[in-house]
């Protein structure tokens, strides 16, 4: 079986989507499905990039012109999608959205000739935080629906958000629930100058190590934090992650006076971000808007055996992914007091701390592997071919 893959962006791009993603592909081979990739290349540029040498991942990055509204401008995209389909020839497409340019499928006959499973990582929220979504919505908003209808098959990572999403609404016969995984081999034990590293950064510091990563970006609800953390001075704060909000975010440090316990460290490499990982006290997720639909980083601090403090966002799955393994506290989104008091909950309750980071290794295993979830994908894949009509299938030979 030969599946393509329509994603944003790939890893080295930095982000929950890109990360599961990546993991997904060797992970589906396992169950006999040779897997590709069509995303948008991270750079600007006129130029693509294809896998050179057996070792790269079987991935076509799309030349991009920037972003407009954090969506890839590639212009480009349909005639890399259609010559990918004619020369690979696969025999399912698995659509990763949202993503604009996955709507150039409804307009190839090629793509429009395969069957479709849809994997739903977020709605594309009509946000009360950046107005300007809930007016591009509405040009997007009947797209969407239009590859929805194709769509044979749609996965959604939580119950939750399944059943909050209105955008899924009509289609809910047609949804099934798998979660997000990883794989732990991803994330090795960190290396000793990695660790060193690391160490250097959370300072000679004695108070709680606090650890939060991702984009800088209008629904993260890093500001909370920081508001925390002005609140409990035993604590010392680091954010990884670039975005539009460093500059607010570094303003918003120093008027507080937090210049010494609160950092903000951009971008990081990733044997960096596994050792400050392995090195936190705790992994904190503040995000407060369903955009942030499910929070991958969660089951990054299960591989290290960290405990979390998220954001029990109304109509996400972030607060699931707790209930499910057991590994965190949830607090209300947008409250620094409830998010400060859980904070200081773990530090003074150490056992409790080393118990929910074990119940969270645990659930790695038994709920998150990527093994599991690409089992799960790779049947599902298995029933929408056999769902086909006869016909359908002797023309495709």
């Amino acid at each position: 079986m030969r599946v393509l893959h329509l994603g944003k962006y790939f890893p080295p791009f930095a982000g929950g989507m890109e990360h599961f993603l990546a993991d997904l592909l060797p992970a589906l081979a396992a169950h006999g499905v040779e897997s590709s990739a069509l995303v948008h290349h991270e750079r600007p540029g006129w130029r693509g990039a294809l896998p050179t040498t057996p070792e790269d991942p079987p991935v076509y990055r799309a030349p991009t012109y920037g972003r407009l509204l954090y969506a890839p401008l590639s212009p480009t995209f349909p005639w890399w999608l259609a010559r990918l389909i004619g020369e690979w020839r696969p025999d399912l497409l698995h659509l990763h959205l949202p993503n604009t340019s996955a709507f150039w499928a409804l307009a190839l006959p090629r793509a429009r000739r395969l069957p479709w499973v849809v994997h739903w990582h977020s709605d594309v929220v009509a946000s009360t935080l950046d107005r300007r979504l809930k007016l591009a919505y509405g040009l997007y908003r009947p797209w969407e629906q239009a590859l929805l209808a194709r769509a044979a098959r749609i996965i959604v990572t939580s119950p939750d958000y399944l059943d909050a999403s209105q955008a899924l609404a009509p289609w809910r016969a047609r949804c099934v629930v798998i979660p997000l995984g990883l794989d732990p081999a991803r994330l090795p034990d960190p290396d000793p100058e990695s660790r060193a590293r690391a160490e250097q950064l959370w300072g000679a510091n004695q108070g709680l190590r606090i650890l939060a990563i991702g984009r800088l970006t209008y629904y993260k609800g890093y500001e909370i934090l920081i508001q925390a953390a002005a609140q409990r001075p035993e604590t010392h704060v680091l954010i990884v992650g670039a975005g539009e909000l460093a500059g607010s975010l570094h303003a918003l440090i120093r008027s507080l006076g937090l210049e010494g316990r609160v950092q903000l460290l951009g971008q990081q490499p990733d044997p960096l971000v596994h050792a400050l990982i392995d090195g936190c006290d705790l992994l904190c997720l503040p995000s407060i808007e369903r955009t942030e639909a499910f929070g991958l980083v969660q089951l990054e601090a299960m591989r290290f055996g960290k405990p979390v403090v998220v954001s029990d966002i109304p109509g996400s799955g972030t607060g699931w992914v707790v209930r499910q393994a057991g590994h965190g506290l949830m607090v209300p989104p947008g409250d620094p007091k409830a998010l400060a008091a859980a904070i200081e909950q773990l530090g003074q309750d150490p056992a409790q701390a080393r118990r929910l980071g074990q119940a969270g290794a645990q659930a790695l295993e038994t709920h998150f592997g990527i093994a599991r979830v690409a089992e799960q994908i790779a049947r599902g894949y298995v029933e929408v071919l056999d769902a086909r009509p006869q016909s359908v299938s002797k023309k495709k030979t």
